[in-house]
């Protein structure tokens, strides 16, 4: 019996499709930070997927696939800018409103963590802020200045084609093989994000074997902004089909993201709960940056690539669009996502994924996400 996930197909064992589980409010609670800065921590029963939203002395946290709880009251400290804390249910979604005594500048993401389950807690967002000016509201001056910002930096962007040489991925019914598609579809999108001013590296040009920490470590040897990830999924359901995209965590949102990540990492047998394969350097800097800063740029870059992939009327796998897996190939201090970019194991989907209109629409809605991600916030 063969395992499924990225690059295996499973056989004879019966059709499952696995969903997240939809999320819960747990408690919610504020504290004061050194330098007067003010601690809101919003606990749930899950890793949160969340938008925030500044309003005249509000601070509003939507909380998507999450149901609230009105028995949780908020613990507020004393000498904080929070007054006070509601929640309200909008359809699948929980807003939580902080009333506040002033109003708070735009949170950087260095000052936004998502804490892992740690003895009696479970998921938590914690969001440090202090009063003062929305940073959206910029004088001309500075819009003048981040635009010659913006357009000096060329960002760095690693494409990485998953597996290559002795290790074909997933095969489809007729005989594709996930590496050959992947491949095809990262040097369009080398070309194509070179060509929209992006600084673009693959981690392999042709048919090669690499491992997981061979292909995390280029990103790091590059200084990339971001990481990509391509492949091709395989499901024991053939009528499963649908992209789906996939950030680092050390817990799997779902079932099927774990298959997904046993699958992925078995690929050069890495132990994704150890960190010998790693640099000292790498290892120090994860255990700090990993559930922080880098999973919450690669959190947001995930949501803007679904809501890309979305608009271009890219089929999307039943259940959530953006996933959780310990992938050893995202374990790195870069932040970075892995691209599902459909099932070889449809072979509707097989076909659409061999066509060479269908992997520029993909290069397409990819290059778009790209350019919306924040790369300086």
């Amino acid at each position: 019996m063969q395992i499924t996930g990225v690059g295996i197909v499973i056989a004879g064992l019966l059709p499952r499709m696995a969903f997240a589980a939809r999320n819960s409010l747990k408690s919610m609670r504020t504290g004061v930070q050194p330098n007067g800065k003010t601690r809101l921590v919003i606990e749930t029963a899950n890793r949160p997927s969340y938008t925030l939203v500044y309003g005249e002395n509000t601070l509003t946290v939507k909380l998507s696939n999450t149901h609230g709880d009105k028995s949780v009251n908020a613990k507020l400290a004393s000498g904080t800018l929070v007054k006070s804390i509601s929640q309200t249910q909008v359809g699948d979604s929980l807003n939580i409103v902080a009333d506040l005594k002033k109003h708070v500048a735009d949170i950087p993401k260095n000052q936004i963590m998502i804490l892992e389950p740690n003895g009696d807690n479970d998921y938590r967002l914690v969001l440090d802020f202090v009063a003062g000016t929305s940073g959206t509201k910029a004088t001309a001056k500075n819009e003048n200045d981040n635009a010659t910002k913006s357009a000096t930096k060329k960002h760095i962007i690693v494409v990485d084609a998953g597996h290559g040489g002795k290790d074909p991925g997933c095969i489809g019914r007729g005989g594709t093989k996930e590496k050959t598609i992947v491949l095809s579809v990262a040097r369009k999108l080398r070309n194509a994000l070179q060509s929209a001013g992006f600084g673009v590296y693959l981690t392999r040009n042709d048919d090669t074997y690499l491992k997981l920490n061979e292909r995390s470590a280029i990103g790091e040897k590059r200084r990339a902004d971001l990481f990509l990830s391509i492949h091709a999924n395989a499901n024991p359901s053939r009528a499963m089909k649908g992209f789906s995209i996939y950030t680092l965590s050390e817990k799997a949102s779902d079932e099927e993201a774990q298959k997904l990540a046993d699958a992925e990492n078995a690929a050069d047998k890495i132990d994704v709960s150890g960190f010998e394969s790693f640099s000292k350097d790498i290892r120090i800097a994860l255990s700090s940056l990993q559930q922080h800063a880098v999973a919450e740029m690669s959190e947001e870059y995930a949501n803007g690539c679904a809501r890309a992939f979305n608009r271009a009327g890219i089929e999307q796998q039943p259940g959530p669009a953006v996933r959780h897996a310990p992938l050893a190939v995202l374990r790195s201090t870069v932040p970075g996502a892995l691209i599902e970019c459909g099932h070889l194991s449809n072979s509707a989907e097989e076909k659409l994924l061999k066509s060479s209109a269908h992997q520029d629409k993909l290069v397409a809605a990819i290059v778009k996400s790209v350019k919306n991600y924040d790369f300086e916030a």
